[in-house]
């Protein structure tokens, strides 16, 4: 899908960050990364469909635009300098709940998912679900397959255990957490390489039953 191309139109990308320069490359651009990445999408939702089918996958909603929002930030660079998507619930927004991610850049390749920036009633919900159901949760992210391929769970967290739980619920470190997020940072090469779908997939399917667990009640 991706090729040595794409890593190195990201890189010129990042060195020449002006409308000018993407206009004159722009044909480069559909080519070596858009393209790739619209494949990407339309791949994984044949895996998905198959492993999470709850999950969205598809170009229209799953792909970012290359074109940074630029109005409420000092950086005025026009442009990403990275490829992304993203998989979110059906039936939630697409920053809504917890969903799968994939970018790639000439830093990296991350694989990952979870929950972004929830809001203040969904995490509540999350928070709630969690503490009814912990030994469940536990055995999903503690288990030694995805402690050994995803990680462990990340995130910004209270330095208290919150409002309304004990401060000695078994849960309480996980209730501590305002976000919810695990996966993979890589080599930027294994873009461009034979391992790398076989690879995000993996990821995405031990990831899976967590993003599910996640948004059971929101759904």
């Amino acid at each position: 899908m991706f090729s040595p191309r794409s890593l190195t139109f990201l890189r010129a990308l990042k060195k020449h960050n002006d409308r000018d320069w993407f206009r004159a490359h722009r044909e480069e651009y559909e080519r070596d990364v858009h393209a790739p990445m619209v494949a990407l999408v339309e791949r994984l939702a044949g895996d998905l469909a198959t492993f999470a089918p709850e999950l969205v996958a598809s170009p229209r909603v799953s792909l970012y635009r290359i074109y940074r929002d630029t109005r409420f930030s000092a950086d005025k660079s026009p442009f990403k300098t990275h490829a992304a998507a993203v998989f979110p619930c059906r039936g939630l927004g697409k920053h809504e709940g917890a969903g799968l991610y994939i970018e790639i850049s000439p830093a990296r390749v991350l694989a990952a998912g979870g929950m972004y920036m929830p809001q203040t009633t969904q995490l509540q919900l999350v928070r709630e679900h969690l503490a009814s159901n912990f030994t469940q949760f536990r055995s999903l992210v503690e288990a030694p397959s995805f402690r050994k391929r995803v990680g462990t769970i990340e995130g910004e967290k209270l330095r208290r255990v919150p409002r309304g739980f004990p401060a000695d619920h078994p849960a309480a470190e996980y209730l501590k957490f305002r976000q919810f997020l695990a996966g993979r940072e890589y080599a930027a090469a294994l873009a461009t390489s034979p391992r790398f779908y076989s690879t995000v997939v993996g990821l995405f399917r031990q990831l899976a039953p967590v993003i599910r667990f996640l948004n059971e009640p929101l759904i």
